[in-house]
């Protein structure tokens, strides 16, 4: 028998789909109207091509005389080289002293949160806190692990961190706290000052618990940034850091699943958690991440990502939506664009309504925000072009909606 928590339909409605199920929805309409008139808004999917060193690379790969030593297994950890140079990039960029032992390849940043979420499991009680709004995958990544996820509710005016909430939310079974900046859905950047803070708490709470609570930074954003904000190299900071890391949305590479776990070298007990770290990447699944991604990182470390269309893309949209009387936040890094439903409807409500003029926007709910919508804009510029007409009118009904009651 089927275990019925896999097995059971999702009910009706917006609410109940996730970000997968509504691109699937969308998906099909597209067969009946065509995809030009469809707007899908759903998957973090870059629309964007890699950059051209990268696609002369994978090409000069494809084409090389030994294919075996480019497609045959690397150890567990990755191949050397690859390693190798992930690790000067780090040294010169964050001023750090990197080696291939800093680094274990992977086959992207979730089996990168599954191998962390892992090592921190230490009995059944153990504790992962997300800061709201966050990647509901987050559930799952806990849940990997063994571990219970904790929420900290949500700052909705400047998506910074509410430190009391934070703060209350830590316990003696806090084992870690993840942080993704540029943050996925708000694009904000967590600053200097906010991971100072979040520095100073931890000390303190790890110095009162007896035990080391890590941040788990989730950066598979951190290149894509549109202003002059820093993305702060989180161990400068708080040296019981474990990054977990993807090429998947700066290379766009979503679908060929390759990133890394790294600490610094200033981490507490650096090889008891490089022992752990080991291990659990293979119960993570991680045979080895794939070989000729790992070839192409290791020729393109320093390429750097196509900016052109997420910024033609994030103007367009944030200023359009704004025109018709639609708030959003300011984003400064990733590509989604934060939206709160208008007239105090909740976020499924003006989903609903989307859908009805061929546009897919996924409610926020799951993201611990209700009210809110996440709008990804890593799609061509005729979708986010097209898509305006349609949440002019969608605006114009919740208008008429609320006035009606």
């Amino acid at each position: 028998m089927l275990n019925p928590k896999f097995s059971a339909k999702p009910a009706a409605g917006t609410k109940s789909l996730g970000i997968r199920e509504l691109s699937e929805l969308c998906a099909e309409r597209a067969k009946v109207v065509g995809i030009e008139n469809v707007y899908d808004f759903t998957l973090g999917n870059p629309s964007t091509p890699p950059p051209q060193a990268v696609l002369d690379c994978i090409k000069e790969l494809a084409e090389a005389e030994d294919q075996v030593a480019i497609h045959g297994y690397s150890s567990n950890q990755g191949f050397d080289e690859t390693r190798e140079a992930i690790a000067k990039s780090y040294n010169r960029r964050f001023g750090c002293n990197m080696t291939k032992d800093n680094f274990i390849m992977v086959s992207g940043a979730t089996t990168a949160l599954h191998t962390i979420s892992i090592i921190l499991n230490i009995d059944e009680n153990s504790e992962l806190i997300a800061i709201a709004p966050f990647f509901p995958a987050y559930h799952t990544v806990a849940a990997v692990g063994g571990n219970k996820l904790v929420i900290v509710p949500p700052d909705t005016e400047n998506f910074q961190i509410n430190m009391e909430a934070l703060e209350a939310a830590i316990n003696p079974n806090t084992q870690g706290v993840i942080i993704n900046s540029p943050n996925n859905p708000s694009g904000t950047i967590y600053s200097p000052e906010t991971i100072q803070k979040i520095a100073n708490l931890l000390i303190k709470k790890s110095e009162e618990y007896g035990h080391a609570i890590y941040i788990i930074a989730d950066e598979p954003y951190r290149e894509l940034v549109y202003t002059d904000e820093i993305v702060p190299y989180i161990p400068d900071y708080y040296p019981n850091t474990i990054i977990a890391y993807s090429y998947s949305k700066s290379l766009s590479f979503a679908g060929d699943r390759i990133g890394y776990v790294c600490t610094d070298n200033n981490i507490e007990d650096f090889d008891g958690v490089w022992r752990a770290l080991k291990k659990a990447a293979l119960t993570a699944g991680n045979v080895c991440a794939p070989s000729f991604f790992q070839r192409v990182i290791e020729k393109c470390v320093d390429v750097e990502p196509n900016m052109d269309d997420y910024i033609y893309n994030r103007n367009l949209l944030m200023n359009g939506l704004q025109e018709i009387g639609i708030h959003t936040a300011n984003p400064s890094g990733a590509f989604y664009l934060f939206v709160q439903a208008p007239f105090g409807m909740s976020a499924p409500e003006f989903a609903e309504l989307c859908v009805k003029h061929d546009i897919y926007i996924v409610p926020a709910d799951s993201f611990g925000c209700p009210g809110w919508l996440r709008l990804s804009y890593c799609v061509s510029r005729a979708t986010c072009e097209g898509s305006l007409p349609g949440f002019a009118a969608a605006y114009k009904e919740a208008e008429a909606m609320a006035a009606a009651k």
